[in-house]
C-alpha cells in the first residue's frame, strides 16, 4: 500500500501574486468587498511507495528539484 502525499506550494510573502489580485478583484465585483490579500497557490497530490525509507526527506528533495520554485515559492508537505 502507498502513502498519500500532499504538497502545498504558495508564493513567498512579498512576491506579487497576480492571480491572487485578480481573484480578489473578481470577488469584490461579485459582492464580497470584505475579501483582502487573496493569494493563489497549488496543491500536488500523489501516492508514494511504502518502501521509501524517509518519505518526508524524499518529498522535500522533489520539491527542491521540481515541484516548487524555491526562489519565489514556499511549500508544505503532508505525508499520511
Amino acid at each position: 500500500m502507498a502513502r498519500k502525499v500532499k504538497v502545498h506550494v504558495y508564493l513567498k510573502p512579498g512576491v506579487l501574486d497576480v492571480q491572487g489580485k485578480a481573484v480578489e478583484g473578481a470577488l469584490h465585483s461579485l459582492g464580497w468587498p470584505g475579501v483582502a490579500n487573496a493569494r493563489v497557490g497549488k496543491m500536488i497530490e500523489f501516492d508514494l511507495a511504502d518502501d521509501v525509507a524517509d518519505p518526508e526527506a524524499e518529498v522535500k528533495r522533489m520539491c527542491e528539484t521540481l515541484l516548487a520554485n524555491t526562489v519565489i515559492e514556499s511549500y508544505r508537505v503532508e505525508v499520511a
